[in-house]
């Protein structure tokens, strides 16, 4: 389940980090709160436009980290919140979520489906 602090995020403006690792090292790429839409289950939907190196690491190793949050959101400790998501995750470039991605974003190639194991708030 998505804590209700992390959907307070979402709405607002800020980036995340998405940190992925295959056979190389580590490699990180961005994306924007708004732009992440949310399946009825409860995974992320993230348009994917370039994203080649991720989904390279991503058919090596699923695991995935990513960072989010908004100065905006009251926190633990008074402005601003954010959140460390662990999971896994895969490329879609046909089927529902596919088709949910596209119609929002004309430019995705394909949607990355991210399954949240955890979500900490880390401020």
């Amino acid at each position: 389940m998505i804590p209700e602090k992390l959907l307070e995020v979402l709405k607002k403006d800020g980036v995340v980090a998405i940190a992925t690792m295959g056979r190389g090292d580590p490699h990180m790429v961005n994306t924007w709160n708004s732009y992440i839409q949310i399946t009825a289950d409860g995974r992320f939907l993230i348009p994917a436009g370039y994203m080649q190196l991720t989904e390279a690491n991503l058919a090596v190793n699923n695991k995935v980290l990513m960072t989010l949050g908004s100065s905006k959101v009251a926190g633990k400790n008074g402005p601003g919140t954010g959140f460390l998501i662990k999971g896994t995750a895969a490329f879609v470039a046909s089927g529902p979520d596919f088709d949910t991605i596209k119609a929002k974003f004309g430019w995705a190639r394909a949607a990355l489906a991210v399954t949240i194991d955890s979500a900490t708030q880390t401020l």
